[in-house]
């Protein structure tokens, strides 16, 4: 089964949210509510690539994928819901727009316009307030194609617009989901 313009993936382990925390040998519930974005799983296997596609994104590969993609809600009679990426059972058709990094066989890689940057821990300063990371600045992490057209790479140390960062979690790191639009200085 292939759709003509959109990816058909399932949620990685099956499951559309990721409410517990694994401490030791317990694990723990950290968010019991639906609307809570920071909850839902994020990653998708790819089942089929769509007709139109001729990219490097092959079946079996791991996306990055929206918060509201696997999410539920309820409407305005309380009544629950999937959103518009469900199609049936543990299956979601999702557009190119949905996701923001993918995973083949050679590690993350990032599709244009998207970039990641991961934050730098503050230089000390003479003034004292709880942030721990350097405000507007980072290292690329992982760059698109026109990023590197540009002699933009991963591991430049740039600067970027505010409020341009969307916190994600990979592979235990926390970075920022940007577009390349965002980064602007390479210090």
């Amino acid at each position: 089964m292939r759709s003509t313009f959109q990816f058909l993936v399932k949620p990685v382990d099956g499951k559309r949210y990721s409410h517990t925390k694994k401490i030791g040998d317990k694990d723990f519930i950290v968010s019991s509510s639906q609307e809570d974005h920071k909850a839902t799983n994020r990653f998708a296997e790819v089942l089929s690539i769509p007709i139109m596609y001729d990219g490097e994104i092959k079946v079996g590969d791991t996306l990055l994928v929206h918060h509201n993609v696997f999410r539920k809600y309820y409407d305005m009679k309380g009544r629950e819901k999937s959103g518009p990426s469900f199609f049936m059972n543990d299956l979601f058709l999702i557009d190119f727009d949905q996701f923001f990094l993918y995973k083949t066989k050679d590690g993350w890689k990032a599709p244009s316009p998207y970039c990641f940057v991961t934050p730098i821990d503050k230089k000390e300063s003479l003034l004292k307030n709880k942030d721990i990371e350097q405000e507007l600045i980072g290292n690329i992490r992982y760059a698109n194609k026109d990023m590197v057209s540009m002699g933009l790479n991963e591991g430049d140390l740039i600067s970027f617009q505010p409020e341009s960062e969307y916190e994600f979690n990979v592979d235990g790191e926390k970075m920022y989901r940007m577009f390349t639009k965002n980064i602007c200085i390479l210090l």
